[in-house]
Parts: C-alpha cells; structure tokens; sequence
C-alpha cells in the first residue's frame, strides 16, 4: 500500500491551498480517510474526516468552517480544501486510511490502518 499526500506549500494569512491524497494498492472506497496534522514541538492533531461513501463529514473545531474535506471515488483521490489559512494551521499534513469496521473511533490516529507521507504547509507573511 502506497499513500501520498500533496499539496502544501508556503501561503499567506488568509490564503487558500488544496491538499490532495491518492493511494494504491488498497480497496479504495472501503475506507474512510482522515487527516492529522502535526506542528514543530508538538503531538499529532487530527483535523477531518471523510466516510467511505463521502456522504458524512467531520472537523476538528479549530478548522471547522475553513476546511473541507471531500473525494472521488472514481479517480481515487481525495482533497482537503483550507481556507482561509491562519499561521496556527502551520504544520505538516498527513492522510490515513481508517478500515470500517474502527468506522466511530475516526479522531484516534492509533486506530488507522495506512499512513502516507506529509506534505508541508506553512502560512506566513
């Protein structure tokens, strides 16, 4: 199994960027994706999450109604839409892939199956 995540990159306050995940190698649409992120000198944060389906969607509070979270499950990819960007969301930007049946635990990074590797977003003047 191969995830990747992309993406990031350096942005003003207030800017916008749109981070995507593809993966292979796995049964795509059989799990939910979610994504952390982590900051320098401090633990791993979850930050969205995205059903199986694409239906059902959840934030983390300090992102809600800036981020957004989708997929296409035909092309396999899916897309964390942020904006408008603060420096505290300055951090390194991971998705994982979370198995149906730990489907209620999606905030618990312990319970995800599949990890990619990160993709830098840093929001400075």
């Amino acid at each position: 199994v191969q995830l990747q995540a992309s993406g990031g990159g350096l942005v003003q306050p207030g800017g916008s960027l749109r981070l995507s995940c593809a993966a292979s190698g796995l049964t795509w649409d059989r799990y939910g994706i979610g994504w952390f992120r982590q900051a320098p000198g401090k633990g791993r944060e979850w930050v969205s999450f995205i059903d199986s389906s694409g239906h059902a969607t959840y934030y983390a509070d300090s992102v809600k109604g800036r981020f957004t979270v989708s997929r296409d499950n035909y092309n396999l990819k899916a897309y964390l839409r942020m904006s408008p960007l603060k420096p505290e969301d300055t951090a390194l930007y991971r998705c994982a892939f979370l198995a149906p049946h730990w489907r209620e635990h999606f905030s618990d990074e312990s319970k995800y199956s599949y990890w990619g590797q990160g993709t830098q977003v840093t929001v400075s003047s």
